[in-house]
């Protein structure tokens, strides 16, 4: 980093204008021809090296992953969360009681991460934490954005915001988590600035300033990570992401407990269409005894948790779970995109073709895992993603749901 900021200075003086291709910090992406001054650029440089000094932290041990990713392993007390002044000095909190009805013989398989296929692995004591680089910074509509979703007039039903979805939800009680499976797809995504995922959202507050939420799933985002790879993320936001919040850990707040799962890294296998299928599992359920919100991944393995102090709504329970599909339709070319959510297929495909969520649950009071009820289907645009709910002795509660985006009916 040293001999680039001498590298900047130097060609600042042989130049009047840089040609490094950033983006503004208004937000903006810059036009092919036009660049910033130096001073600028300089200027921006600084803060991005101030902002990956801030977030990468010393590690112990590093890891090459295959697609390029650097896994650096991160004494637990180190880690982002405890730059928090809430949490500054604290470690991480043991595990807490799971939801009773948890049943570990007979859950989703855990499905694996492509860092950890070398052999290697994280000692104990520290977590994995995938290294935020230049190239990920820049690649953000500004700075003070990276790793943020985009500000926006939240609306369930998410007409005009660019937002799409295929999603089942239940309101109407109070929850205190909820829990399914759902296989991972590598969906195509044809902008560089829309994301396609599947998650499961715990929401509480209004759909407006004060939206709070806890999200986790699976993404595919080239803004984001800079490929098409399907990964493990966490989101959570307090005032309906427009300041607080972000993904993974790349901000204070959630804290990691596990150090097998980096939240952020490509998942390995993936489902195929007419062929095998991959899952993962995930439950977000609050502790009775702290009150704090705690992610599982696959069956057994406890990632960590989101401090009940950093929602307000949240704070004592949620009023909505929602589980399902989201893209990004930026309609850059004029039309709508053909980002494909989950398989890229249609619901009524089925089995071994389109996207599922299975063995939907959710959390009661008493920190009970229950059958959903009063349960509701969206697809705010069915013509280009669409669900198809059902329900067996096997899966109980499940739906498919996904979609090509642009198509004949979907101009």
């Amino acid at each position: 980093m040293r001999l680039l900021v001498v590298f900047l200075l130097v060609v600042s003086f042989l130049s009047p204008v840089l040609s490094l291709s950033i983006v503004s910090d208004s937000g903006h992406s810059l036009p092919a021809n036009q660049t910033l001054h130096p001073a600028a650029q300089l200027h921006k440089l600084k803060r991005v090296t101030a902002y990956l000094t801030k977030i990468n932290k010393p590690a112990v041990k590093t890891i090459q992953s295959p697609d390029g990713d650097v896994i650096d392993c991160v004494l637990s007390h180190l880690q982002p969360a405890f730059d928090h002044p809430d949490l500054r000095g604290q470690k991480p909190l043991d595990p807490p009681e799971r939801p009773k009805g948890h049943n570990t013989t007979n859950t989703v398989g855990e499905s694996y991460q492509l860092w950890a296929q070398s052999g290697e692995s994280c000692p104990e004591g520290t977590v994995p934490i995938r290294r935020t680089t230049e190239k990920d910074v820049l690649r953000a509509s500004s700075i003070g954005r990276y790793g943020r979703k985009p500000r926006r007039h939240v609306r369930r039903d998410s007409s005009g915001s660019g937002h799409e979805h295929a999603v089942l939800f239940v309101n109407g009680d109070q929850y205190y988590g909820a829990k399914a499976g759902l296989n991972v797809w590598a969906p195509q995504v044809t902008d560089q600035y829309e994301f396609s995922l599947s998650q499961i959202w715990v929401i509480s507050g209004s759909f407006g300033n004060d939206l709070n939420t806890i999200e986790a799933g699976w993404q595919v985002s080239p803004e984001l990570y800079g490929d098409n790879n399907p990964r493990f993320f966490t989101y959570w936001t307090t005032d309906a992401y427009q300041a607080t919040g972000c993904y993974n850990l790349l901000c204070s707040g959630f804290v990691q407990t596990n150090n097998r799962v980096a939240i952020g890294a490509a998942i390995s296998p993936r489902s195929f269409y007419n062929g095998r299928q991959f899952d993962i599992g995930l439950m977000v359920w609050k502790d009775p005894k702290h009150g704090h919100w705690w992610l599982q991944f696959g069956s057994r393995l406890l990632v960590g948790y989101w401090p009940a102090f950093l929602f307000s709504h949240l704070r004592s329970h949620a009023s909505m779970v929602q589980f399902g599909g989201e893209i990004v339709n930026s309609r850059s070319s004029g039309y709508h995109t053909s980002t494909q959510m989950g398989s890229g297929h249609f619901a009524e495909e089925g089995f071994r073709k389109a996207s599922y969520f299975r063995n939907l649950q959710v959390v009661d009071w008493d920190n009970n895992l229950l059958p959903l009820s009063n349960l509701h289907l969206l697809a705010d645009h069915s013509n280009c993603y669409d669900i198809k709910q059902g329900r067996n002795n096997v899966w109980g509660t499940y739906f498919y749901y996904g979609g090509p985006g642009r198509n004949v009916r979907c101009p």
